[in-house]
């Protein structure tokens, strides 16, 4: 029993020396600490400041209380346009907020209870917009003003007269009422940023032992499999959250992004979209053999997946099926949804479990595959 108690207080200390060497190896590296902290804050303000981008086939919901036909050709020609697809249509507006807090719906239109029997404010078209990507939100508003004005305008020269009322359309922006461009980017930044950043410093640090002739030290060591890849993991793992931490104070005192949601939430499931980057740059630096192939492999296998997969840029909305579908196997689309959602909707763990779940299942796949090719190795 003594034995055993001096061997675990052997492999402790093996273990903490090992994760102040890879300290030490960060801290050495004026690159990697270039990479990790300069790059991050360059990136957020060149995405919060300079990018923009627009939305079609986007999914809105109808609230018609007038049920009159009025307010169903409406429907029908906003149906017909390419730019909506109707994905719900009730009588009130009860489920309003709900459904474009859960991103089911990008806008809603509601058509008031006298709507085409009156004069004056009850033809009035209340449209309530998802403000947390101004570009989406402003095109909705210009398409839907659009088609109504082309329908007041059809009518007119099918009568020959004046319509007996005109329609106004009221405006409403829900999350980000000041169409603050940044609101949209910045989760998105941050899910990028932490993905390449983790994923290619972990990968380069397995690999520049194996360069330097000293990954067979860690071959012969006592530690179990699981311990050396922690050891390797848990100082990028310490430093992305320090860095985590720098690009949310940017965001919020620099380019005003609100934070109205936990923050504690926040956090976690950051740590655990940190563990699910880190997991990656293990599985990567388990192919690799140099520290060039390692950082081609990271920077090619998640820079542009996530650039393009992840939803902040190019909307998921307009790819074809095959496409959304792939989007699916990029960590950095769902950690998006959910920074998105806690930072600008404020929304609760029972609203993005689901996203959380996934990243939680790829972090356990990635970290299984990552060990069975380490052990492999060590045989």
């Amino acid at each position: 029993m003594h034995h055993k108690k001096k061997n675990n207080t052997k492999i402790f200390k093996q273990f903490g020396a090992f994760i102040r060497k890879e300290f030490y190896h960060v801290f050495r590296d004026k690159r990697t600490l270039l990479v990790m902290f300069a790059l991050p804050a360059v990136q957020i303000l060149l995405f919060g400041f300079a990018l923009t981008n627009e939305l079609k086939n986007a999914n809105i919901m109808v609230v018609n209380q007038a049920s009159s036909i009025e307010s169903k050709e409406i429907t029908d020609k906003i149906e017909a346009s390419p730019f909506f697809t109707i994905k719900m249509a009730e009588h009130n507006a009860e489920n309003v907020e709900t459904y474009i807090k859960q991103g089911k719906i990008k806008a809603v239109v509601i058509f008031p209870e006298n709507f085409g029997r009156a004069t004056g404010k009850d033809n009035t078209v209340q449209l309530i917009t998802e403000g947390t990507d101004p570009n989406i939100a402003k095109t909705i508003i210009n398409y839907i003003n659009a088609i109504i004005g082309d329908y007041q305008l059809t009518e007119l020269n099918k009568n020959g007269t004046k319509m007996p009322f005109t329609i106004d359309v009221e405006v409403a922006m829900l999350y980000n009422p000041e169409l603050n461009g940044s609101m949209m980017f910045i989760p998105g930044v941050i899910a990028m940023v932490m993905m390449i950043v983790c994923t290619t410093l972990t990968a380069v640090s397995v690999v520049r032992e194996k360069e330097f002739g000293s990954f067979e030290v860690l071959l012969v060591s006592p530690l179990r499999p699981i311990l050396v890849l922690i050891s390797k993991a848990l100082p990028y793992f310490v430093l992305s959250f320090a860095n985590l931490i720098i690009i949310l104070l940017m965001s919020k005192y620099i380019l005003g992004v609100p934070l109205k949601g936990s923050v504690f939430l926040l956090m976690a499931e950051s740590m655990l979209f940190i563990l699910t980057c880190l997991t990656f740059g293990l599985l990567f630096s388990s192919i690799a053999e140099t520290q060039a192939v390692a950082m081609l492999l990271s920077m090619m296998g998640m820079l542009l997946p996530t650039i393009l997969f992840t939803g902040f840029i190019f909307p998921l909305e307009n790819m074809p099926t095959f496409y959304q579908w792939l989007a699916n196997i990029v960590p950095a689309k769902w950690y998006f949804i959910v920074v998105k959602d806690i930072m600008l909707k404020g929304v609760g763990f029972a609203s993005i479990w689901k996203e959380t779940a996934i990243l939680g299942g790829m972090t356990i796949t990635l970290t299984a595959l990552s060990l069975l090719k380490f052990k492999k190795r060590m045989q």
